[in-house]
C-alpha cells in the first residue's frame, strides 16, 4: 500500500477501496452478534438482513451463504459445524429468515448451558406434578418452536439417554412431556450446531450413530477467521464504526501496521475475539487514529496452546493412571474399578476397547 494508514475516507489506498467495494457489494452484510447494519441484497429473493452478521466477501463465506440459500426453502435438518466464535447462530438465523417459517419466532437453545438433569424437561416440557417443584405445566422448546425453527447449539453435549427422545421427535415429530402420557405432535424445522467432531464421537460411542445421520442431512462448515483473513479489514471497519458510535468517539483511521498485524494473528476465538479486541481498542483510543493494544496479541514463548485431547485419549490416560496407582488390581475394595466408579466387568470391557493391558515385567507402558 502507498500510505501508512488505512482510513475510511476517499484518500485510502486502492487495495482498501477494492475491499470496501467488495464489502458493500456483498449481500446483506451487517453486524456480528446483535450489531445490525441494514443493506439491500442483490442476490434474488434474499430478504434484507437475512445474512445479518456474516460480514465478508471471501470465497469461504460466500460458499456458506450459497449453501444457506440452497437449503433454507426446504424443511430439511441443517447441521452447522465450526469452531466457537465463527457465527453459527448467525447462520441459523439466516436459514430461518430465508425459509417459509420466517414469520415465526426462531427458538434458540444452548444444550451446554443446562445441567443434564434439566435438559429433558427444557426440551420437551413437563406436566404439573412431574417432579418436586413442578407446580404447573411447562412447554418445552419443541412445542414453542411448533411451525417455526429450533436452533439447538452445542448438540454434541446432549447425553445418550436424551438423544433417543431427540431422534424420535426428529423422525416422528412427536413426543411426550415429562410426567405426561399424551403424545404431542409438532412441526419443527431443526438447525443444530456443534464445535465438536460428531463423527469421531460416534466412533467413540459417545454419540448415537442414528441421531448423527439424522442430523447430518445438510451439513454446513463455518470457516474459522484464519481461513478468511481477507475479511478481517471489513470486519475491523465495521466494529470500529459501531463501537465508535456507541462510545461517542470519532475514530476513522486504522494504521496499516495495525491492520497487517490483525491479519497475521490466528484468532483462536475467531470473529468474537476480533470483535472484543476492537471494542477494547476503541476504549483505549483518544484521537481519530485507532490505538490498538497489539501487545495483547502476542503469545509468550512456552504459552502455545496445547493440541486438543480427544475423549478417548483422556479416558485412556485416566484409567491407566488409576491402574498404575492400584498396581493393576481391578476388583476388591481397593481395586481400580471402585476408584473409577465402575463395575469390574465394565472396566475390563473399557480396557479391551482402549487396548490397555498389564505390562510385561521389565517393559514400560
Amino acid at each position: 500500500m502507498a500510505s501508512s494508514t488505512v482510513t475510511f475516507q476517499p484518500s485510502s489506498s486502492a487495495t482498501w477501496r477494492e475491499n470496501a467495494q467488495a464489502f458493500r457489494a456483498a449481500d446483506s452484510a451487517s453486524g456480528f452478534e446483535g450489531v445490525n447494519v441494514h443493506s439491500r441484497s442483490s442476490n434474488g429473493p434474499s430478504a434484507p438482513d437475512a445474512f445479518a452478521g456474516l460480514i465478508g466477501s471471501s470465497a469461504a463465506i460466500q460458499r456458506v451463504k450459497e449453501q444457506v440459500r440452497t437449503v433454507a426453502p426446504t424443511d430439511s435438518t441443517v447441521l452447522l459445524e465450526g469452531e466457537t466464535g465463527t457465527g453459527k447462530e448467525l447462520v441459523s438465523r439466516a436459514v430461518h429468515n430465508l425459509s417459509p417459517r420466517k414469520n415465526r419466532t426462531l427458538i434458540k437453545f444452548n444444550c451446554a448451558a443446562i445441567p443434564h438433569g434439566l435438559l429433558e424437561s427444557e426440551l420437551f416440557g413437563y406436566e404439573r406434578g412431574a417432579f418436586t417443584g413442578a407446580i404447573a405445566r411447562k412447554l418445552g422448546r419443541f412445542e414453542l418452536a411448533d411451525q417455526a425453527t429450533l436452533f439447538l447449539d452445542e448438540v454434541g453435549e446432549i447425553p445418550l439417554e436424551i438423544q433417543v427422545k431427540l431422534l424420535r421427535v426428529l423422525q416422528e415429530q412427536e413426543f411426550e412431556r415429562l410426567g405426561g402420557t399424551q403424545t404431542e405432535r409438532v412441526n419443527v424445522r431443526l438447525v443444530a450446531a456443534t464445535n465438536r467432531n460428531l463423527a469421531e464421537m460416534v466412533s467413540e460411542q459417545e454419540f448415537r450413530s442414528d441421531l448423527y445421520f439424522r442430523l447430518n442431512v445438510f451439513p454446513i462448515t463455518i470457516p474459522p477467521l484464519r481461513a478468511r483473513t481477507e475479511d478481517i479489514p471489513l470486519l475491523a471497519e465495521h466494529f470500529l464504526k459501531e463501537y465508535s458510535r456507541r462510545m461517542d468517539k470519532h475514530i476513522d483511521t486504522i494504521p496499516e501496521s495495525t491492520m497487517q498485524r490483525l491479519q497475521q494473528h490466528p484468532w483462536p476465538g475467531n470473529v468474537r475475539e476480533l470483535q472484543n479486541f476492537l471494542e477494547r481498542a476503541v476504549i483505549l483510543t483518544t484521537g481519530s487514529i485507532l490505538h490498538a493494544p497489539l501487545e495483547d496479541l502476542k503469545i509468550p514463548p512456552g504459552a502455545q496452546p496445547e493440541p486438543a485431547v480427544t475423549l478417548r485419549q483422556a479416558e485412556s490416560s485416566h484409567i491407566l493412571k488409576i491402574l498404575r496407582e492400584t498396581n493393576w488390581v481391578l476388583g476388591g475394595p481397593r481395586g481400580a474399578a471402585i476408584r473409577l466408579g465402575l463395575k469390574r466387568t465394565t472396566l475390563v470391557s473399557k480396557m479391551r476397547k482402549l487396548g490397555l493391558s498389564r505390562p510385561v515385567p521389565g517393559v514400560a507402558l
